[in-house]
C-alpha cells in the first residue's frame, strides 16, 4: 500500500489528524500507513491524562519528550496518531481515548469496529452564530 490515496473511516479522503505535534508514522500529520508500519498507526485520538497514565503503565510512554526522535512529549488535548492495537487495548480497558473519525485510516478497521470507534468520536463544539450577524 501506498502511502497517497489513503481514505479514512468513511472512505472519504484521509485528513490530517494533528501537525502540533506533527503526528503519523511519517510525520506528515496524517494518520497514514505502509507495510512497513508494524504498529499501524491509525487512530487519530486525543489525548486524555487517563489514557496517557494506561499507555504509561502498559510500558509506552506518551508523556516524555524524546528529542532524539523528534518527539515532544503529549499532552491531554493533543492529537496523536496510535498504533490501533493500543487503542483497542484501551478500549477493552475502559480508558479509549476520543477518537476523530475523519482523520482515522480505514485500517484501524482490521483491529477495532466501526461501532467501537464512532462510540468514542470525538465531537467538537459547534459554531454559533447569532442571529444579528
Amino acid at each position: 500500500m501506498t502511502k497517497t490515496n489513503q481514505r479514512n473511516l468513511f472512505g472519504e479522503p484521509l485528513v490530517a489528524c494533528s501537525v502540533a505535534p506533527m503526528t503519523g508514522y511519517f510525520r506528515t500529520g496524517c494518520c497514514e500507513t505502509d507495510e512497513n508500519d508494524q504498529g499501524s498507526h491509525t487512530v487519530c485520538a486525543v489525548m486524555t491524562e487517563e489514557f496517557l497514565q494506561f499507555s504509561l503503565a502498559m510500558g509506552n510512554d506518551l508523556i516524555t519528550p524524546r528529542l532524539y526522535w523528534n518527539f515532544p512529549g503529549l499532552q491531554p488535548g493533543d492529537r496523536w496518531c496510535l498504533c490501533v492495537a493500543r487503542w483497542k487495548e484501551a478500549y477493552d480497558a475502559g480508558v479509549a481515548p476520543f477518537v476523530v473519525l475523519e482523520a482515522t485510516n480505514e485500517n484501524a478497521l482490521r483491529v477495532a469496529t466501526m461501532q467501537q470507534l464512532i462510540e468514542h468520536a470525538h465531537k467538537q463544539p459547534n459554531n454559533v452564530v447569532s442571529k444579528d450577524e
